[in-house]
């Protein structure tokens, strides 16, 4: 048997309003598992009368996501009368899987609280009991690769002004705005004041780049709408680009190479610059978000 658990005073569990145990990890095959109980049974399945028993394993032995482990398990009632065990398992007697949508399998009516607390059986002798659980690993295995798209209802738009001061200045191929947040992602805005690619010495590029790539999880993708606005100081007559794009680790930085050209940029009666001072506005919102599935 790979692990026992001895409760004392198991009426106790009940008057205390304890209606799930879950005991201490032991290892099998590699792996960690646990073994839950629900003495009263599991409300969550709509189970009374009877006790629920369950083999869960740790979820962090299931990385990289798409792993997978098959077992079959037995739990067991120590009849303390006879010094034998009571031998509870799924009747079909399969392999389980575990992975992380899967943690945890089981019976929901394991015993019935009659039989449990029948005198005779042995399995309640003074208000004590001892249940057990055995595990064997079959085989261990990777599914591939998945991923799970969480659409965003009633997504907010952020908006973010980055104002440029002494604008006729900037000399360096790219400049960024501080980070900004949008959509529980950080976001930042990209200049080139000499133009990128096919805008190159003829236009300004703006972008809407992640402000630290690097840092997001394998597999996460971000479908945002956006709106780069290089402000009218003057009359509001905003020169803007809109579009919708996914972002991610591979794919960092969107926008336009030829956002404003530079000459139309630096005429003084179209208020874009004013004292040598451009202000540039993001407008974001985050519509998606795709993880990698575990």
């Amino acid at each position: 048997m790979h692990f026992t658990v001895k409760i004392k005073s198991f009426s106790l569990l009940a008057k205390n309003s304890m209606e799930r145990y879950e005991t201490g990890e032991f290892e099998s095959g590699g792996y960690k598992w646990k073994l839950v109980i629900y003495p009263y049974g599991n409300k969550d399945k709509n189970v009374t009368e009877h006790i629920s028993l369950y083999l869960a394993i740790e979820a962090t032995d299931l990385r990289p996501p798409g792993w997978e482990v098959h077992a079959i398990f037995r739990f067991f009632l120590h009849d303390q009368i006879r010094d034998n065990y009571l031998t509870i398992e799924d009747t079909t007697k399969k392999e389980k899987r575990f992975r992380g949508m899967k943690l945890e399998w089981g019976l929901d009516k394991a015993i019935s609280l009659k039989a449990f607390n029948e005198v005779s059986n042995g399995y309640l002798v003074d208000d004590t009991c001892v249940f057990g659980a055995e595990v064997f690993v079959c085989k261990e295995r990777s599914t591939g690769k998945g991923e799970c798209v969480s659409l965003i209802k009633d997504a907010i738009a952020n908006k973010y002004v980055w104002k440029i001061e002494n604008y006729s200045k900037l000399n360096a191929e790219s400049y960024d705005s501080k980070p900004f947040n949008a959509g529980d992602q950080k976001w930042k805005i990209r200049l080139y004041p000499s133009g990128k690619g096919l805008g190159m010495g003829s236009h300004i590029s703006l972008y809407l780049a992640l402000a630290d790539p690097t840092s997001l999880p394998p597999g996460l993708k971000i479908f945002a709408e956006f709106t780069l606005r290089m402000l009218d100081q003057m009359y509001s007559k905003h020169h803007y680009g809109k579009v919708s794009r996914w972002f991610s680790a591979s794919s960092q930085e969107l926008g336009w190479s030829r956002f404003i050209s530079i000459g139309y940029m630096n005429l003084t009666n179209m208020g874009y610059l004013v004292k040598d001072t451009c202000l540039v506005e993001a407008e974001v919102t985050v519509h998606a978000v795709v993880n990698a599935l575990s």
